[in-house]
């Protein structure tokens, strides 16, 4: 059974219910009430029927008299004189409904108390009221009189009649309103439940429109967030995949080129009567393209160790000079080998960071500066703050276009891939760079013109102790 079948019923059953037990109680509290407002009438006419028998001449009018005042009130009389027997009865014609003769105990407590006594039995249909007449100038000393209850009840018929006429329409419109009310509270849980069973099964475009400023208000915003934080998670995991798919193509493009020129060399070096020169050449090659490798699988490593490991750096006060001295040691040689002045400035400066994670940094960035620098220069530079060190690597070189500025730190990324394998790189050294950064809670930046040269600068800060 649907929510709306449910509720429809739920609300007809618990309305029926209601309107049934209400009308039930209202007639039979009309019918106590019209049963009590009766014997109470019965009582106030039984005394002034006594008193105006009582006032009757004993003679031919009597029964006349009587028979009026029986038609005047609508009862029924029967008159009994001083020893309990019956004197007359009106109205004529009718079977006798009265007592033979009243009891000389019920005489005695009619006459002792003065009350009037009703007789309400439940197994009759009637209601039967007794009264003592004093000082009658007739021999009527007791009267009794009677009306049937079905007299007393008339009116309930009507209103009987009215209750359950307003009670059938009342269940009418109760019905009416009850599926109203169902498709109306059901429509957005539907809605609710459509939406929800397109998200879950992958249609994380479908928007859920219920412009409701109630609960299922809020639950639909809810299952719009949700979709839209699936369709952004969806997004992101497309292109993780398609990053992680480019990043294996990337390393099996870049083992698979130093292997065969290694295999290449191997085979020469196989050749019988091969001169020394070349026996050389080979090793040299073979011997580079070992070391290629061995640097892509270092970078390889640090990248997967910022990715999984907490602790990829561990900060601690240092002086940066000591790092930058073996920098330039590494790459006098290789700069003054391309006619390159390397300046490097190396004033005493203390840092707080991960020492050697901050020299593979600037390795890497002197190192691409050298590569892509053909005459000029190639220099480090310190800028001190109260707070910080920023740390500037400008070249000469041949720059970098916009194009490739936004996806210069991506893994394997290359703005000339074959320029860039010629000259040993792995393409893995600005993403390590910035890994590395990240990692310290800082970013690279880049400025670069191409023909006129670029600039890298990252910031590290002070320990509090050598603040200023």
């Amino acid at each position: 059974m649907s929510i709306r079948a449910k509720l429809a019923w739920t609300f007809i059953l618990l309305l029926i219910f209601g309107i049934t037990a209400i009308s039930s109680y209202s007639i039979l509290f009309i019918r106590n009430y019209l049963l009590n407002q009766g014997e109470e009438q019965i009582r106030n006419d039984t005394e002034w029927l006594a008193i105006t028998i009582e006032n009757l001449q004993n003679n031919e009018q009597f029964e006349t008299n009587l028979n009026e005042a029986a038609r005047t009130s609508g009862y029924r009389l029967a008159i009994y004189d001083e020893d309990g027997e019956i004197f007359a009865s009106v109205p004529y014609g009718d079977t006798f409904f009265g007592r033979d003769e009243l009891p000389a105990e019920q005489r005695s407590q009619l006459r002792n108390s003065g009350n009037i006594q009703i007789l309400d039995d439940e197994d009759r249909e009637r209601i039967t009221a007794f009264n003592a007449i004093e000082g009658s100038v007739n021999p009527a000393r007791y009267i009794q009189v009677s009306i049937q209850k079905d007299q007393i009840y008339e009116p309930i018929k009507t209103i009987r009649w009215i209750i359950y006429t307003g009670m059938f329409i009342s269940i009418g419109l109760v019905i009416l309103v009850s599926v109203l009310f169902s498709r109306s509270i059901s429509k957005p849980i539907i809605q609710l439940e459509s939406a929800a069973k397109d998200i879950a099964e992958g249609n994380v475009d479908r928007t859920l429109q219920l412009d409701r400023k109630d609960e299922f208000g809020a639950l639909a915003k809810s299952l719009n967030r949700m979709a839209e934080r699936l369709r952004a998670d969806n997004e992101a995991l497309k292109n993780l995949y398609d990053r992680q798919r480019q990043f294996f193509a990337d390393i099996t493009h870049e083992i698979r080129n130093p292997l065969h020129t290694i295999s290449g060399s191997l085979e020469m070096l196989q050749l019988k009567n091969l001169p020394q020169e070349q026996q050389q050449k080979y090793l040299e090659t073979a011997s580079r393209q070992t070391e290629r490798i061995n640097r892509l699988f270092k970078d390889l490593m640090t990248l997967q160790r910022y990715d999984s490991d907490s602790y990829f750096i561990e900060k601690k006060p240092f002086d940066l000079q000591l790092t930058l001295e073996d920098v330039e040691e590494m790459f006098r040689s290789q700069a003054a080998d391309k006619g390159l002045d390397l300046i490097v400035d190396k004033k005493p400066v203390i840092v707080f960071a991960d020492p050697n994670k901050i020299e593979q940094v600037i390795e890497n960035l002197v190192s691409n500066a050298i590569k892509y620098t053909n005459e000029g220069y190639v220099k480090v530079s310190l800028n001190e703050s109260e707070t910080d060190l920023t740390v500037k690597v400008e070249d000469t070189g041949i720059g970098i276009s916009e194009d490739h500025l936004s996806r210069l730190f991506d893994r394997f990324y290359r703005t000339d891939k074959a320029r860039s394998r010629d000259k040993g790189g792995t393409g893995l050294g600005l993403s390590v760079v910035k890994s590395i950064l990240t990692a310290h809670g800082s970013a690279i930046h880049i400025e670069s013109t191409p023909g006129e040269g670029s600039l890298f600068w990252f910031t590290i800060e002070k320990p509090e102790s050598h603040r200023a």
